[in-house]
């Protein structure tokens, strides 16, 4: 496979309590949660995440972006992307975004569906969550390459 395809990246789903987590398999092709994180000090959380972009060999971070359903960046967007924006530049790692409007419902209809309680399940809802923001930048990714000319293919 072509290295211009292959890419780590890391999902992050930000809420103000926790921080969903999830990365991609070496094709990157599938994203998986990993785990979430219970944010605590900034300088914490960006130790915590710094462990796993080495461990990973992270190359990009993809922050879900949480529009108004109108898809204006409000209030929680604009602290999303200061949180992410600081947390990127802390760990010199470049940062894109995705739409995430409808992953955390998403995320919790999976958990249902496995006859499992959302309300007793947040740090699981987050990582689907990120889960699920991290698949569709990479499926997108994946279509932009696609529809490059290649003279090779």
């Amino acid at each position: 496979m072509s290295n211009k395809l292959w890419i780590s990246a890391l999902g992050l789903d930000i809420g103000s309590k926790r921080v969903g987590i999830a990365g991609c398999d070496g094709t990157g092709l599938i994203a998986t949660g990993i785990t979430t994180l219970v944010r605590s000090s900034f300088d914490r959380d960006v130790a915590y995440l710094r462990e796993l972009v080495q461990e990973r060999r992270v190359q990009i971070l993809v922050a879900g972006l949480p529009y108004s359903l109108n898809g204006e960046v409000g209030a929680q967007a604009r602290q999303v992307q200061k949180y992410a924006s600081r947390i990127a530049s802390a760990l010199e790692l470049p940062l894109e975004y995705a739409d995430e409007r409808l992953t955390s419902v998403g995320a919790e209809e999976l958990i249902q569906a496995q006859g499992m309680s959302p309300s007793r399940n947040k740090g699981l809802i987050d990582r689907k969550a990120a889960a699920m923001i991290l698949q569709q930048w990479l499926d997108e990714r994946r279509q932009k390459i696609a529809a490059i000319p290649n003279p090779d293919r």
